[in-house]
């Protein structure tokens, strides 16, 4: 009986836990306004895998942890590239998923943004050259914005979000008389 109430009245394990990094913060709070801007209060992604090492995905899937939480930024991973308005491609073009792709690119709407995530992705990185690799997405793709690193953190595909943004609204605006 006294175990239990001591356990009760000592210093909690997490009761020292790490608030969020104000970088985060910051460049979230930057991406949000932006995106309530652009697209109107949500960003929707569909990542792609072509050929990585999964290096890249745990960085982008660690975006969706409690920690990074990229939704309450506005930003969402959707299963369906009919769905999305960014597509994320991870990893060096094979020769196995060029056609699945592309066609995951042509069921994009329009206006369509690619984003090469990791060295892989845009240069086609240590596989390059090889018998089973095309290239990086440029091979395929017209890409908007490459965020190179091996892979990079999740703070850097945060701030490459925020540049695509504002690279968006300057085409946005260019477009319309």
């Amino acid at each position: 009986m006294v175990n239990a109430i001591t356990c009760l009245f000592r210093k909690k394990v997490t009761s020292g836990s790490a608030v969020p990094d104000d970088e985060i913060e910051s460049i979230g709070r930057e991406l949000r306004c932006e995106i309530d801007r652009v697209f109107g209060h949500s960003l929707a992604i569909r990542e792609l895998d072509t050929g990585s090492d999964n290096a890249a995905e745990i960085e982008i899937n660690t975006l969706t942890n409690p920690f990074y939480d990229a939704e309450r930024f506005g930003i969402s991973f959707v299963a369906s590239p009919r769905h999305a308005d960014v597509l994320m491609i991870t990893g060096a073009i094979t020769h196995n998923m060029a056609v699945a792709a592309q066609k995951t690119y042509d069921a994009m709407p329009s206006p369509k943004f690619v984003v090469a995530v990791g060295d892989d992705a845009c240069t086609g990185g240590i596989f390059k050259g090889t018998y089973g690799v095309l290239g990086g997405a440029e091979t395929l793709f017209p890409i908007d914005l490459k965020i190179a690193g091996n892979p990079p953190s999740p703070a850097q595909i945060l701030t490459g979000l925020l540049a695509l943004m504002k690279k968006a609204d300057g085409t946005r605006q260019q477009q319309s008389p």
